[in-house]
């Protein structure tokens, strides 16, 4: 269940504390209402506050040496250094959920996540009750109930695993002595490549379901830029401040999308002989999108275990889950 003590994030880093006037050496973490910041040697929880009491967050250096963060906090000023993975990751991050916290319709931090939450369950509890209906009236119209729902779950494997054989086929170059025509697959071969999708074309201009701000990292880059992630019927797209297009997924190209937390997902499309092109995604408007993602893209939706308790989990998790390039 969602609640203010999930750890979004946390990073190694150095705080300045005053009392003693030193740097104490510890963990950064950020929760989807506060930010601490825990000593490394004693345990001890030196910082704590809510997001909405901040007033200012800023990059500056410290004594003309050391690059750091800092955090303006109902006029106390908080000194972080030797943040890694690196200042721009820790200050994207923290600004985006300070930004969303202050836009939350209540601002009052944790009774507007709470909400966030309610909506969140009252919308799958409709999805999955109408699913449920529409289950019940099928076996009901239909006197081999279970064979029709097993025909059912056939097909809808079978669909996934042509989405994919079919893609993966083009992209083998046919030997001569193939025999069956590329007709036989569902979709023809597109004649220009993903890569170049970067700009915005008329597909665009279809309805957007949903569309929310997104820090935005690239395979295994240690780098994070913030930008949006919009969700179309027939697929999604991310795209920069500007929004000028970084990738766009057809619902087809998605191989699986993995729900690392209910504030962190990567969406993943595979390749033969290539690296996959793969996208990590973190915003405070995630919890909002899952619901949406999972009803979309069900057979392809993968809840791994911090995200386990979270709405719409029904899978265990899976081998190969990966570690965040952003936790060192």
């Amino acid at each position: 269940l969602m609640n203010e003590d999930i750890r979004i994030h946390s990073w190694p880093c150095s705080y300045y504390l005053g009392t003693s006037k030193q740097w104490v050496s510890g963990r950064l973490s950020l929760t989807p209402v506060a930010i601490k910041f825990t000593a490394d040697k004693t345990g001890e929880l030196l910082v704590n506050f809510h997001l909405s009491s901040i007033s200012e967050i800023k990059k500056e250096s410290s004594n003309l040496i050391f690059s750091s963060l800092t955090i303006l906090e109902k006029n106390t000023k908080h000194w972080f250094s030797s943040l890694q993975p690196n200042r721009n990751v820790v200050f994207n991050i923290l600004e985006h959920f300070w930004r969303e916290q202050l836009l939350s319709s209540q601002g009052a931090g944790a009774e507007a996540a709470a909400l966030q939450s309610t909506k969140g369950k009252e919308l799958t509890g409709l999805l999955t009750g109408s699913q449920k209906r529409l289950e019940d009236t099928a076996k009901v119209l239909h006197y081999q109930g279970e064979q029709f729902d097993n025909i059912m779950k056939g097909l809808n494997k079978i669909e996934g695993d042509m989405d994919v054989a079919d893609r993966l086929l083009t992209e083998l170059e046919s030997p001569s002595w193939w025999p069956f025509s590329s007709k036989l697959w569902k979709a023809p071969l597109e004649t220009k490549p993903k890569e170049t999708a970067t700009v915005s074309d008329s597909k665009n201009q279809e309805g957007i379901i949903i569309r929310i701000p997104v820090i935005i990292t690239h395979r295994t880059d240690s780098n994070v830029k913030p930008g949006k992630l919009t969700l179309f019927a027939s697929g999604l797209e991310i795209s920069d401040c500007n929004s000028q297009v970084i990738h766009r997924f057809e619902s087809k190209d998605v191989d699986d999308i993995r729900v690392h937390t209910p504030y962190e997902i990567s969406v993943r499309q595979r390749f033969i002989g290539r690296p996959d092109t793969s996208y990590r995604l973190l915003s405070a408007k995630m919890p909002e999108v899952i619901p949406v993602l999972e009803m979309q893209f069900s057979k392809k939706i993968q809840f791994l275990e911090d995200a386990l308790g979270f709405v719409g989990a029904r899978k265990s998790p899976q081998v190969d889950l990966g570690t965040s390039i952003w936790q060192a």
